[in-house]
């Protein structure tokens, strides 16, 4: 009878104290825009639907007509195209240039490369489109089954470094 007393009693301290915790819990907005430093910029890491992504597919390569090709494809798979040019040369896959406002969508974008694509993030830039730099290293974009299985391996987007994460419904 007084082992069960005992028992009780110590359940009854650890739920007190657990109760206490909760309350005074001072990172409750941890990693949440509320908790945000001042002069931290928001990254918005909304997993975008496609056909509210918005890019521009530059050539990195010596290939004419690169860009314009794998821009047909993210057209034909409801991506928003914005812009088509050249820029200069790079070894790389791709490289994904984005700012705050394009976190989600650069998250997206890396499943199209399998998670290869080099990621260049810019605290300034202020628009939400993503530049999709295609690199020598280019052979094609990802399938839609390959697409699915990268976005699992990679999980939620995150804010990068000296962001603070919000989403749409904050």
């Amino acid at each position: 009878m007084r082992a069960l007393v005992v028992v009780g009693l110590l359940a009854v301290l650890a739920l007190v104290f657990v109760v206490v915790a909760l309350v005074r819990d001072t990172q409750s907005n941890a990693g949440t825009a509320a908790g945000c430093p001042d002069g931290w910029p928001l990254a918005d890491v909304t997993l975008r639907e496609r056909k509210d992504v918005k890019i521009n597919v530059l050539n990195g390569t010596d290939q004419p007509g690169l860009a314009r090709h794998v821009a047909d494809e993210f057209s034909n798979r409801q991506f928003q195209v914005k812009k088509i040019a050249n820029e200069k040369q790079i070894d790389d896959i791709a490289v994904l240039r984005y700012g705050p406002k394009g976190v989600g969508s650069a998250h997206l974008l890396r499943a199209y490369f399998l998670n290869n694509a080099v990621t260049k993030y810019d605290p300034n830039r202020k628009d939400d489109s993503v530049d999709v730099v295609l690199g020598n290293g280019f052979q094609q974009l990802a399938t839609t089954t390959e697409v699915n299985q990268s976005l699992g391996d990679l999980g939620a987007a995150e804010a990068p470094p000296g962001t603070c994460p919000v989403t749409d419904d904050k």
